[in-house]
């Protein structure tokens, strides 16, 4: 009790926001800043066909270092469809800069991942979805760009019990979405993301060392040397 003999008033429970978590830099530093907006963590990661699983192994080592309240594991096989370096083992990872859409965007996939969180939340009573994609150093995915972000959020505010009855908006919050790959390891390294956890290589081996060859291991090297940071990531 208070000198006054009044007790303090409870804490305020946590508003619960479901993350979507890849193991990777990204996704990361998203769940990092949604923790530190005060948000209980609930990370959802796919097992969806991936060539690269170590970086379902990385998904929950980062879920535990920022103390997500909850990790499940989506289980789907994207691969039964193919048409991606990701999912078909037949499509080889390419080593060289592309341009246009890239043979590793997985059809469909963030629009799949996006509607299991939208689910997830709305059994949690959660009106914000985060997810890590970014539009500046990005590999060339139409589905990592603002429109995308925008008319998904419209239409679960359309489709969803939570957007018709509810007073408040569903939100799918892409903090990541304006910043270059460096400014995202800057973000990550204030809030405490230690990066030798995770995993961004789309080829990576069992144990989670990454090629150093492909267009995310390019990427995600450049980033830390535009922060002018260490590297941690372990290569093969």
């Amino acid at each position: 009790m208070s000198a006054s003999g009044s007790q303090a008033a409870p804490a305020q429970p946590r508003r619960p926001a479901v993350v979507l978590v890849s193991g990777g830099l990204d996704s990361a530093t998203c769940l990092a800043i949604a923790k530190a907006e005060g948000y209980a963590c609930h990370a959802l990661s796919f097992a969806y066909g991936q060539r690269h699983e170590a970086e379902l192994v990385a998904a929950a080592r980062v879920a535990t270092m920022l103390g997500a309240v909850a990790h499940r594991v989506m289980h789907i096989d994207l691969a039964i469809f193919g048409g991606s370096a990701l999912t078909d083992r037949g499509i080889a990872v390419p080593e060289a800069a592309t341009t246009g859409i890239p043979v590793t965007y997985v059809p469909a996939r963030n629009t799949v991942f996006l509607s299991f969180a939208l689910a997830w939340s709305e059994v949690l009573g959660a009106h914000d979805i985060f997810i890590g994609v970014n539009a500046v150093d990005y590999s060339g995915y139409p589905d990592c760009r603002p429109a995308f972000v925008a008319a998904f959020e419209h239409m679960a505010n359309l489709a969803t019990r939570a957007g018709v009855e509810d007073a408040e908006r569903l939100r799918i919050r892409a903090p990541l979405i304006s910043l270059s790959k460096a400014e995202i390891i800057r973000r990550g390294e204030a809030l405490g993301v230690d990066y030798s956890l995770t995993v961004s290589c789309y080829q990576a081996d069992a144990d989670g060392r990454a090629c150093g060859r492909c267009d995310s291991c390019r990427l995600r090297r450049a980033g830390f040397a535009a922060a002018r940071m260490p590297d941690p990531t372990r290569y093969r």
